[in-house]
């Protein structure tokens, strides 16, 4: 579902950073730091996403006074046309989003619920030990729609239906499939192809479209109309909640249109550590991003730079602090609104120190207890943007697994996601599956100030890579003094196996993944050291990014090097 083997993931990823030779961990002679472009630099605005034609969507936005906001939402609603193997209004949304006038910093969780009438009784009645992976039990309410308006509300200012025109237009006219896109729509509709809609909507002609292909969806164009004419209230309570509520009754689902009609988003505080003199924000759970504050909260007691990037000190020291950081997702991370997290203990320098303590600097551990503080897969979009008046938006939205649960109301003309598969069927987990609940979230928007003001909004798709990836990320830049396009390109890590909030245990040590830029001199080391370092290519995510120089006026996009998309600026 998120490990997509069809392509070269590692791309020029792979070569990314030639620090100095081999006793930095690189094949490469010494030379300059490469990336796979220069980054974008412009002073009016900015937008980074996964799909050139979005980026231009919101660009046009941006042009026309829209808000950073209404740019986000604009390229948003394309992605979930053009992009329907990441996102879709079917699925959930998460943002932060930075107000130059307020000089203030808010988050948004835009997830939906499970249905009431779905209890856990039933999974244990079906004799099952985790929810599915398809199909109709996996099916939560789909929060993106709401967030959208949420958004609006607060920071939008031009209308809705200029919003979703560009997307209506496309929709209706179509448009070319990118590369990447198509490899992963090709791959996924097999494994959906026998639920209803799904072939109607998503396989034309009897086929996935292919690269370069038009596809056109004219269902969702219509559906995209009415909630452009209709508001929120056109998809939770209209005439699109009634087709879901009917099309999950004929599939034996539980989602009804109750559940639709009471749906709410909900605005939180992000939560911070500081790194080195830069506060890192995500937001609390239901989502899994203080997974990267507590990776930076460890990394930041060794020397880092001292390390060198790609070196065997630094990614075994990397590894185990994403194992450690992991046990506690597996713990603790759930709905607060049905579990008192320990969020304050969890991201503090103390509890960092004692966790920092199990590391051992010359092994790699088998497992780790989960903290005393008293997933792998999914697919995804990440946009960032930013407008003229200083505003910036890190908008993360997602139907879990690729094209969803398979649940396709045709007439729609989109899936919904199965993000439900992420509760645990563990009686007294924090995540354990009750009606009306948010399941345990992979996707986090992330953002930086410096000096409180604001210096970087990114994010990394790709489901358990994210917290991970995050923190690669901002000690590029900050340790390893990478630009922005660079700290993209530069070959990632990714381990695997650790414990989830679904019930499974590390007990192996877990798998490393390594792209192509990593010498084969570190990875002998690290198998040394007891590291499951394997031979197999797994998805390393996908990375858009936004700097703010405040000192010039200017912005630095950046977008990632291993998918289709593209960072543009005016």
């Amino acid at each position: 579902p998120e490990i997509c083997m069809k392509r070269t993931l590692s791309l020029l990823a792979g070569l990314a950073v030639s620090m100095t030779a081999a006793s930095q961990g690189f094949d490469r002679p010494v030379g300059e730091p490469f990336a796979s472009r220069s980054e974008v630099i412009a002073t009016n605005g900015m937008a980074a996403t996964s799909q050139p034609l979005a980026t231009q969507i919101a660009l046009d936005i941006l042009k026309k006074g829209g808000s950073a906001v209404d740019a986000a939402i604009a390229a948003n609603a394309a992605l979930g046309l053009m992009e329907p193997t990441g996102c879709g209004i079917g699925g959930d949304l998460f943002a932060i989003v930075w107000d130059a006038r307020k000089k203030e910093l808010t988050g948004l969780n835009a997830s939906g619920r499970s249905p009431q009438s779905l209890t856990l009784q039933h999974f244990r009645d079906l004799g099952m030990q985790s929810i599915p992976y398809l199909g109709p039990l996996t099916v939560s309410v789909p929060g993106a729609v709401d967030g959208w308006y949420e958004l609006h509300g607060r920071y939008g200012r031009l209308p809705m239906s200029e919003l979703l025109e560009p997307s209506i237009r496309y929709a209706e006219e179509g448009f070319p499939v990118t590369e990447f896109i198509a490899d992963l729509w090709q791959e996924n509709v097999e494994s959906r192809k026998d639920f209803p809609g799904v072939k109607e909507v998503f396989m034309p002609g009897g086929a996935a479209p292919k690269t370069g292909d038009v596809f056109r969806n004219p269902n969702l164009a219509n559906t995209y109309r009415m909630i452009a004419d209709g508001g929120r209230d056109a998809f939770y309570k209209g005439d699109i909640a009634r087709s879901i509520d009917a099309y999950m009754a004929e599939q034996g689902g539980f989602l009804t249109y109750e559940d639709m009609a009471a749906h709410t988003s909900e605005w939180v505080e992000p939560v911070s550590t500081r790194y080195r003199g830069y506060d890192v924000y995500e937001l609390p759970p239901n989502g899994q991003g203080i997974v990267a504050l507590q990776m930076l909260n460890i990394l930041e007691g060794y020397d880092i730079r001292s390390m060198g990037y790609g070196t065997t000190a630094y990614l075994h020291t990397l590894i185990e602090a994403k194992k450690l950081a992991y046990e506690d997702r597996a713990r603790y991370y759930a709905d607060p609104d049905f579990y008192n997290f320990p969020v304050d203990t969890l991201v503090s320098k103390e509890y960092a120190a004692e966790r920092r303590a199990l590391i051992d600097p010359t092994r790699a551990a088998r497992s780790y207890p989960a903290g005393d503080a008293v997933l792998e897969n999914g697919d995804t979009i990440y946009l960032t943007v930013a407008d003229a008046d200083g505003n910036m938006v890190s908008l993360i939205q997602s139907n879990y697994g690729d094209l969803g649960s398979g649940m396709t109301p045709e007439e729609l003309g989109f899936q919904l996601q199965n993000r439900g598969q992420l509760f645990s069927l563990q009686d007294g987990h924090a995540n354990v599956y009750e009606p009306g609940k948010r399941p345990f979230h992979t996707i986090i928007p992330a953002f930086v100030l410096k000096d409180g003001k604001p210096w970087l909004s990114f994010g990394v798709m790709g489901g358990s890579m994210q917290p991970q990836a995050h923190a690669q990320i901002i000690v590029n830049l900050v340790d390893f003094d990478m630009n922005l396009q660079e700290a993209g390109d530069a070959a990632r890590m990714r381990h695997g196996g650790s414990s989830q909030p679904t019930d499974e245990v590390m007990t192996d040590g877990g798998r490393v993944y390594l792209e192509s830029g990593i010498s084969q001199a570190v990875r002998d080391e690290l198998v040394a050291m007891g590291h499951n370092v394997s031979d197999q290519r797994a998805s390393m995510g996908g990375y858009q990014a936004i700097i703010r120089d405040d000192v010039r006026g200017v912005y630095f996009g950046a977008s990632e090097s291993r998918k289709d998309g593209q960072a543009a600026g005016y």
